[in-house]
């Protein structure tokens, strides 16, 4: 892989914003260089734009060189940065599996990307032929969800680095389920390959969706090029706190992942024996896509019940599929209560 041909032009002849914050680092006594207000302390200062303290944190628990994370206002920034960083507009193009998260298309499609979709088979398998046949010589990213959402089920590690080893761009898997997973993470492959980059968040094992905090991880070149086009001081400062203290509480997240799980296996198990549900899909993640008899008329019952789930019925491959959530026992039961006397 070639970096340097990969990143647009502009980019690569681009001279960033400098902040106070970038140009000194260390403590002082005295601040009077990036026009704060003196009063109300602990607020009142720019936060760290490269949040050094987070990353120090999460790279002990990642196991992972503090250079090799960039952290985002959520997954969401990181995805629209690549398209920034690496897709010439009304040029190049990306490559994705398909059905998958719905952001990368919109991302694309902001902007102004060719979207091209490699549908997965029956089954939701991957396959990286498939995806490689797809590309062209301007084709700068493929996006990889595993697990995947909405199908629940992890892709094939074998095909996946296939993809990586043969393909000449950027590969992307997004791994925001990987805790819930039997598979590990790639993060033990990132030093060998260097178009890798994985997303990681805080939103789902850790249960911190409202924080909007997210993580990739890449080769330091890559990092360097996203810090270089993101905002000043993506990630506030009452994030940064909150992270901090967060990834204290390892063992805590592990606990609710454990009984996640278990909850899980229970949920599919009744939703197996409920009569609308004509199949139950394996799942990684700590969602379950279940298919029913007809997705639009038991939806619209279960928000009469006040029961929200996720209607993925013109989503393809996904027909009369609903998409939901593990929620605590009480919830699943409520859930499955309301099916039965359907």
């Amino acid at each position: 892989m070639n970096l340097e041909q990969l990143v647009r032009p502009n980019i690569r002849k681009l001279t960033p914003y400098s902040s106070a914050r970038d140009e000194f680092k260390g403590e002082a006594s005295v601040y009077l260089d990036a026009n704060e207000n003196p009063h109300n302390p602990e607020f009142n200062r720019y936060p760290d734009p490269l949040q050094w303290k987070v990353k120090d944190r999460i790279a002990a628990l990642k196991k992972v060189d503090p250079q090799w994370i960039f952290l985002g206002n959520g997954s969401d920034e990181p995805i629209d940065l690549a398209f920034r960083v690496f897709c010439e507009p009304a040029v190049d193009n990306v490559a994705s599996i398909e059905p998958t998260y719905g952001m990368y298309r919109v991302a694309a499609e902001i902007n102004n990307v060719e979207y091209r979709k490699v549908f997965l088979s029956d089954c939701f398998g991957f396959s990286a032929k498939d995806m490689l046949r797809a590309t062209d010589s301007r084709t700068k990213l493929i996006f990889l969800c595993s697990p995947n959402n909405p199908t629940g089920n992890s892709l094939d590690r074998h095909q996946m680095m296939e993809t990586i080893v043969n393909f000449a761009g950027i590969v992307i898997v997004d791994e925001a389920y990987i805790d819930f997973s039997s598979q590990p993470s790639l993060l033990c492959e990132l030093e060998r390959y260097p178009n890798l980059i994985i997303f990681q968040t805080f939103s789902k094992a850790w249960g911190s969706a409202a924080v909007r905090l997210g993580m990739a991880f890449a080769a330091p070149e890559i990092v360097s090029v996203l810090n270089k086009v993101k905002y000043p001081y993506n990630i506030n400062q009452l994030t940064q706190n909150y992270a901090l203290q967060m990834l204290k509480k390892e063992e805590h997240v592990d606990e609710w992942v454990k009984m996640l799980l278990q909850e899980r296996k229970r949920l599919q198990n009744l939703l197996a024996q409920t009569s609308h549900v004509e199949k139950v899909y394996p799942t990684d993640a700590n969602f379950i896509l279940v298919k029913v008899s007809d997705a639009n008329a038991i939806y619209r019952y279960l928000v009469e019940n006040g029961v929200i789930v996720r209607n993925r019925n013109t989503i393809s491959l996904c027909g009369n599929c609903l998409r939901i959530t593990v929620g605590t026992p009480s919830e699943n039961d409520t859930l499955i209560h309301a099916l039965n006397n359907r």
